[in-house]
């Protein structure tokens, strides 16, 4: 029998952990977070437990189960990464500097962060150009489900930098009822929605965000409210 379906079921996938920094952009020097996990940064988590070209994961809703809580920290952090031009150069000529001396480039920033983390994301994927014949909605469903199931991943998801570690798992009857909080009303200014590949260049996309009774609805890209 053929399959119709154009998208998944709807995903509730239980993220938490005991640090997140989903830095707001116009914080370039110092991060500070959002209040609450952003759609491009719950794909991620999605994406590092199952990604194929075949399919594009959608984030439609977020749920944020515990008070938002913070917690300030200064870092070691360095101002530059190794030069890709300095590799390239050293591959073609088999010698050159390749090394990063931490010691000259090393910077102390602090940060505002997020603490003891837990939501339900809302999610669901589509196929894209990129299946074959042999792929479906139902198997990369049971994928999906297994893959959350048995813990496994690409790599080691994380909330926001990677060294914040993100639990990943499917709600369970022992975790009791786990709903938003009612108390958590507030607007949190422009947020990244995601990163528009339509293009010639990835361009970010934004949406006035607002959470109400601990929810947070996400907006499609294509929507009319979400600006570049």
């Amino acid at each position: 029998m053929t399959e119709t379906r154009t998208r998944s079921e709807s995903f509730r996938v239980r993220i938490r952990g005991d640090y997140a920094c989903f830095t707001r952009p116009e914080m370039k020097v110092e991060r500070v977070s959002y209040d609450v996990i952003t759609p491009s940064a719950a794909r991620g988590i999605l994406e590092a437990v199952l990604w194929k070209p075949a399919i594009r994961w959608r984030v439609t809703r977020i749920d944020v189960l515990n008070p938002v809580r913070w917690t300030s920290v200064r870092r070691n952090e360095v101002s530059e990464v190794a030069s890709i031009a300095n590799a390239k150069k050293a591959m073609k000529s088999g010698t050159g500097a390749l090394g990063v001396f931490i010691e000259d480039i090393r910077q102390q920033r602090a940060g505002l962060f997020l603490r003891d983390v837990d939501y339900i994301v809302h999610a669901d994927f589509s196929l894209t150009d990129a299946a074959g014949e042999e792929d479906g909605i139902v198997k990369f469903e049971q994928m999906f489900r297994r893959r959350v199931e048995k813990g496994q991943c690409f790599h080691r998801p994380y909330l926001g930098c990677r060294e914040f570690p993100a639990e990943v798992s499917f709600p369970a009857p022992e975790d009791g009822d786990l709903r938003p909080l009612p108390e958590l009303t507030r607007d949190l200014g422009w947020m990244l929605l995601d990163l528009d590949y339509r293009g010639d260049a990835a361009q970010p996309r934004f949406f006035e965000a607002r959470l109400k009774d601990g929810v947070l609805h996400v907006p499609d890209l294509e929507a009319e409210e979400v600006r570049g």
